[in-house]
């Protein structure tokens, strides 16, 4: 019976190991996606310790791919320091990815307030040219969101670059796809996109760290089971003598 308790952990831990290698490709991509998608909002979202949760995802991922190699060698050898260090890392991993979800929640409660205050800044430094980062920006974003302007296109009439163009339009990011020849011009509202982009980035932004927060939580309920495994082996193996003078005959032979 201890000795069927002890193949079925070992079974499991084996595919555990898998699923970590698995993971770590999958946590690595989550936070390749966060750094390149903050590329994009980074005008709107100033606060740079947003991404302290990304960083510490990548470094995960990394460190899950050495967790399989140790885990699958110490469960094939049954070697019990090799366990045992599988099991601290694992909990360490594990450890580490609760921070990421408590960080993780921290940050997406600050989004909204760090985008009201940054996107009136941002709005007011564009000039309509592609060589100035803020002004691909606020393109980019509205043709990416579908939106115009703060709240909605006629905020573009409180803006530098507004007052200054005097031909009473906003910049064609701002007109809808389906409109051909559209010139932003506000003598024909109904060409443009309705709705705002403030709403958008700050809904944007949390869903990003919303990837961040499942992940975090996901691979940590595989780790802990995988905790538990390599636990139930260590100590199956140091209280059954049979099994292990079964290991020391196997070994020798």
């Amino acid at each position: 019976m201890g000795q069927c308790g002890i193949t079925s952990s070992k079974t499991v831990l084996v595919f555990l190991n898998l699923i970590f290698w698995a993971a770590a490709g999958i946590l690595c991509y989550i936070g390749a996606y966060v750094f390149i998608t903050y590329d994009d909002y980074d005008h709107f979202f100033e606060d740079v310790y947003t991404l302290i949760p990304a960083i510490i995802i990548i470094a995960v991922g990394t460190l899950l791919f050495i967790i399989g190699l140790i885990g699958c060698c110490a469960t094939i050898r049954e070697s019990s320091c090799g366990l045992a260090t599988f099991a601290a890392i694992l909990l360490l991993v594990f450890v580490t990815e609760c921070v990421v979800v408590v960080l993780g929640y921290i940050y997406r409660a600050k989004v909204e307030n760090q985008v009201n205050h940054s996107i009136q800044k941002v709005y007011n430094e564009y000039n309509g040219t592609n060589t100035d980062a803020p002004s691909r920006a606020i393109d980019y974003v509205q043709r990416q969101l579908h939106c115009c302007g703060i709240h909605n296109y006629s905020d573009w009439r409180n803006t530098h670059w507004f007052k200054e163009s005097k031909n009473n339009s906003v910049p064609v990011s701002c007109c809808l796809p389906s409109i051909t020849n559209c010139t932003g011009t506000l003598t024909r509202p109904a060409d443009l996109y309705q709705e705002g982009c403030e709403a958008l980035v700050v809904k944007k932004l949390k869903e990003i760290m919303m990837y961040v927060i499942w992940a975090s939580l996901t691979f940590a309920s595989i780790q802990m089971l995988g905790m538990l495994c390599a636990c139930m082996v260590l100590c199956r193996r140091s209280h059954d003598p049979a099994y292990e003078l079964l290991v020391t005959t196997n070994s020798y032979a």
